[in-house]
């Protein structure tokens, strides 16, 4: 028997956890690694127009298909487009959310490593953070355990239900996610180099503009946002009647953009006051380079480090497990559906599957890291195949389906709710949505792999 399918009780529910699937690693890593990469503030610049242009829009698209069939998203697509192969990008949604889980959750173990290190006090010592780095992920049993721990708290959450579960802590974590970042906000206009970090984020230098640096803002919004994983669609399957779709989305994307615009004027004031750092480290700026930073900018007053890194290493344990929740949901309903589970045996199944995957892109660090494909270890192979091309390809599906396939009228009806709210962009909507966005998508698309 199957439980009764849930809906989000309230606006502000529907709005934080969606907030929270976008809100992620992505926002207080990626993001970061991708403005040191790219030249500052003429890369969020750019980023902002990509946001407003395709981010919302395609959010849109997902938020009305969901909605409307008030389903998993594949059966979503099979009700909008009964035998159609339009299904495929259902199946897509749902498989390319369960690939991200089990490699996300190996990142999402080292942050919760990192933040137990940070408060014992082990992340203040001087020491080699790149040969605790390496030592860590290479491990055959810390990794595995910490990337456990962290599944068994994203389950705790879904099996709980939809609103018990997902809501709830949305109404908990979003808030004490953003009252973390406010601190620490605060905390780095403190630092020496607050003043340089603030210019490199505010004051652009169009000059350094390239049409490399412009698709990597397409991409980073397009990702920023968690689109085409299927976690928006199932989300809004669980959005009343009433919920007024353009608002939801631009909502959305406004939380998620401060927050990786924040989390910019965290990380950098840090980098600045650090001269041997380079603002474009790396993804390895998170692990390796910040522990050290926080030591140096807060040599003078050693206690400030330690309330900083353990924030900062709470902060993205939070960020994690808002995404990791919607990843998680995103199977967990198709499951539970289409087999005729209880909440509680389809999200066991989901956990289970995605940890055992989990265990063998955790140990491609280490002892099976000579096991590779095409040259890439099983966790590069799983980010690559999702990232860089399932990803992209659903994004221009969702597009094509929506400005395409979709009678006009419904997608209108949607949006405006049966024509109880007004949305006075939807002409300029539906041109971006079948010309803009799905040309803007393949750019990137096709510049990740050619490259």
């Amino acid at each position: 028997m199957t439980d009764k399918r849930g809906n989000f009780g309230s606006k502000i529910g529907a709005v934080l956890a969606s907030a929270g699937s976008a809100v992620g690693l992505g926002n207080v890593w990626r993001f970061p690694t991708e403005v040191g990469n790219n030249g500052g503030a003429a890369f969020i610049f750019i980023y902002l127009i990509c946001i407003a242009v395709i981010g919302i829009p395609v959010m849109m698209s997902e938020f009305l298909i969901g909605r409307h069939t008030h389903a998993n998203t594949i059966t979503a697509f099979s009700k909008l487009a009964p035998g159609k192969w339009w299904r495929i990008e259902g199946i897509a949604g749902v498989f390319v959310a369960f690939m991200i889980l089990s490699y996300y959750i190996v990142i999402s173990g080292w942050t919760l490593f990192y933040l137990i290190e940070s408060v014992a006090g082990r992340l203040q010592a001087d020491r080699d953070y790149s040969e605790v780095y390496s030592g860590f992920v290479s491990d055959p049993w810390m990794p595995v355990l910490a990337g456990v721990t962290f599944m068994a708290l994203t389950h705790f959450i879904i099996a709980k239900g939809v609103q018990s579960g997902i809501e709830r802590f949305s109404k908990i974590m979003m808030p004490l996610l953003l009252l973390i970042i406010g601190i620490l906000v605060v905390c780095s206009f403190g630092m020496p180099g607050s003043s340089q970090g603030l210019r490199f984020l505010l004051k652009p230098d169009f000059s350094k503009l390239t049409a490399s640096v412009i698709l990597s803002a397409v991409g980073q919004a397009f990702f920023s946002l968690s689109l085409a994983m299927g976690c928006l669609c199932t989300y809004a399957s669980y959005f009343r009647h009433d919920t007024n779709l353009p608002k939801t989305a631009a909502g959305v994307s406004v939380i998620d953009t401060i927050v990786a615009i924040l989390a910019g004027f965290i990380i950098f004031p840090a980098v600045f006051s650090v001269e041997e750092v380079s603002v474009d480290a790396g993804p390895g700026l998170v692990f390796i380079t910040l522990p050290s930073v926080f030591n140096i900018a807060f040599s003078h007053v050693p206690w400030l480090g330690y309330i900083f890194s353990s924030f900062f290493y709470l902060l993205l344990l939070l960020a994690a497990l808002t995404s990791a929740m919607s990843l998680h949901e995103s199977v967990t309903a198709y499951v539970l559906e289409a087999f005729h589970m209880s909440r509680r045996k389809a999200a066991i199944a989901v956990s289970v599957a995605c940890m055992t995957l989990g265990i063998a892109c955790s140990l491609s660090f280490g002892i099976w890291s000579d096991v590779t494909l095409f040259g890439l270890n099983i966790f590069e192979l799983f980010d690559f195949t999702a990232s860089k091309i399932i990803l992209p390809i659903g994004g221009i599906i969702i597009c094509l389906f929506t400005g395409w396939h979709l009678d006009k009228k419904l997608v209108e009806n949607e949006l405006t709710n049966g024509g109880n709210i007004r949305f006075r962009l939807f002409r300029l909507y539906y041109f971006i949505i079948r010309y803009v966005a799905p040309l803007a998508i393949a750019a990137v698309f096709l510049q990740e792999i050619l490259s």
